[in-house]
C-alpha cells in the first residue's frame, strides 16, 4: 500500500511515502528560501508529498536563526524557485506555517521586544538557535541560548496573529505551493494555547478546554477561508513534550481539537509521535479515537519503518507515513523503501545551517 497512488483533495499523491517538516536552517539573507534549498527540495520531489521546513509568517513568528520567512515579496519569490524545482521533477509541496511564540529570543524580535505567548510563562532550559556573531548559515556558527521570558498576547494581538496566518496561507498559494500545514505541533504558538500548562489564560481562550481550542479553530477557520479547505493540514503532538508545552489530559484535549478540524473539513492531520528513547508511546486506541473523530486523511511520522508503514496502513488508522531523518540522507527514499535497497545514514552535525554538505551531496542509490 505505501506505493499506491492516493487521493488528498484534488490532489493525486504518487505514493504514500511523506517527507516532513524538518528544519535546516539555510535561509538567505532577509530570511529568503534560496537556490540551495531549492536543489535540497526539487532531490526529494518523489515522496508523495513534500511538506516544507517551518516558515515564519511573520518577524514576530521567528525562533531560530537562517529560517525561511513567507511574509515579504522577497520572500515569497524566493520560495518560488523551490515550489517550481519540485514541481518540474513531478513533486507535491505543502508550506509549513509557523508560529514559535515563546520560543524565541528578543535579538530575533523587532526592536529587540519580548517574545510573545498565551501566558508569561518561561520554559526553563528551552533553547533557541541563534547565529551569536551575525557570520550566515554556510559558516555553521550557531549556537543554543535559552529562550527570554515571553509577554503575554492581548486579544487584538491574538486576532493580528489569525490574521497574519491568513495572509501567510495565500502568500504560500502566491509562492506556487499546492497547500499548507499549520504547525500546531512541539511546543510552539498554536499549540501552546492548546496545553492546558502553557495557557494560564482566564479568558475566552484559557481555561476549558473548548476556550483553549479557541485560537486553533480560529487560525485554521481564517486559513480555510482564505485558500480552500482542501489545501489545509494541521500537525499535532499530543504526547510530545518538547518545549516545554505539555497537556494534563491530552487524548481528551487533542481527540476534540480533532473534532474541531473535522467540523472545519481541512484535508489532513499530521501527528508527530514522540520518537526519542524512552517516550511515550501513542496507544492504538488513541490512534483510533483520531481515526472516530476526523473524516480526513491521517498521516502518522515518528520512526517508522517500510514494516511498520505497511503495518499502519493495512491496519487503517492512518492513510499516509512520514519518514525525516532517513529523508535527509535519501534523497530517493522512496525507491529505495520500495526495492527494499540499504538507506545512507545521516550526518547529524550538518543538520543545522551550513552549505552543501550535508544537505545536498547525499548519493542516490547507484544502479549498476
Amino acid at each position: 500500500m505505501l506505493f499506491t497512488k492516493y487521493k488528498l483533495g484534488n490532489l493525486t499523491l504518487n505514493n504514500r511515502v511523506v517527507m516532513p517538516p524538518m528544519t535546516r536552517s539555510r535561509a538567505g539573507a532577509n530570511e529568503v528560501a534560496t537556490t540551495l534549498m531549492a536543489e535540497y527540495y526539487g532531490q526529494r520531489a518523489s515522496a508523495g508529498l513534500i511538506i516544507s521546513e517551518g516558515t515564519q509568517i511573520s518577524r514576530q513568528g521567528q525562533g531560530y536563526a537562517w529560517t525561511p520567512g513567507i511574509y515579504t515579496q522577497e520572500q515569497i519569490q524566493g520560495w518560488k524557485k523551490v515550489t517550481r524545482s519540485v514541481h518540474e521533477k513531478g513533486g507535491l509541496i505543502f508550506a509549513q506555517l509557523w508560529h514559535v511564540g515563546r520560543v524565541s529570543h528578543t535579538s530575533l524580535q523587532e526592536n529587540g521586544s519580548s517574545p510573545v505567548s498565551p501566558s508569561p510563562i518561561l520554559a526553563d532550559g528551552v533553547k533557541v538557535f541563534l547565529d551569536l556573531e551575525n557570520k550566515g548559515p554556510e559558516n555553521g556558527v550557531g549556537e543554543m541560548v535559552q529562550h527570554s521570558m515571553p509577554r503575554e498576547l492581548t486579544i487584538s494581538e491574538i486576532k493580528a496573529i489569525i490574521e497574519d496566518f491568513a495572509q501567510a496561507a495565500k502568500n504560500a498559494i502566491e509562492a506556487g505551493f499546492d497547500g499548507v500545514e499549520l504547525h500546531g505541533a512541539n511546543g510552539y504558538l498554536i499549540e501552546q494555547f492548546i496545553d492546558s500548562q502553557t495557557n494560564h489564560r482566564t479568558d475566552q481562550y484559557g481555561g476549558s478546554v473548548e476556550n483553549r481550542l479557541r485560537f486553533l479553530r480560529e487560525v485554521v477557520s481564517a486559513v480555510a477561508e482564505a485558500i480552500g479547505k482542501d489545501r489545509v493540514g494541521v500537525r499535532q503532538a499530543p504526547l510530545t513534550t518538547l518545549m516545554g508545552a505539555q497537556d494534563d489530559t491530552p487524548e481528551i484535549t487533542y481527540i476534540e481539537a480533532a473534532k474541531v478540524l473535522n467540523e472545519i473539513g481541512i484535508a489532513y492531520i499530521h501527528i508527530a509521535e514522540a520518537d526519542w528513547d524512552n517516550a511515550p508511546v501513542m496507544a492504538v486506541e488513541f490512534k483510533e479515537a483520531y481515526r472516530k473523530a476526523f473524516n480526513g486523511t491521517l498521516i502518522y511520522t515518528g520512526k517508522y519503518t517500510k514494516e511498520r508503514a505497511e503495518e499502519a496502513l493495512k491496519k487503517g488508522w492512518t492513510d499516509l507515513v512520514s519518514f525525516g531523518r532517513p529523508f535527509i540522507a535519501n534523497p530517493d527514499l522512496p525507491y529505495r523503501l520500495e526495492h527494499d535497497l540499504p538507506l545512507n545514514e545521516p550526518d547529524r552535525t550538518k543538520f543545522f545551517g551550513g552549505g552543501t554538505q550535508g544537505y545536498i551531496d547525499y548519493p542516490v542509490y547507484d544502479v549498476q
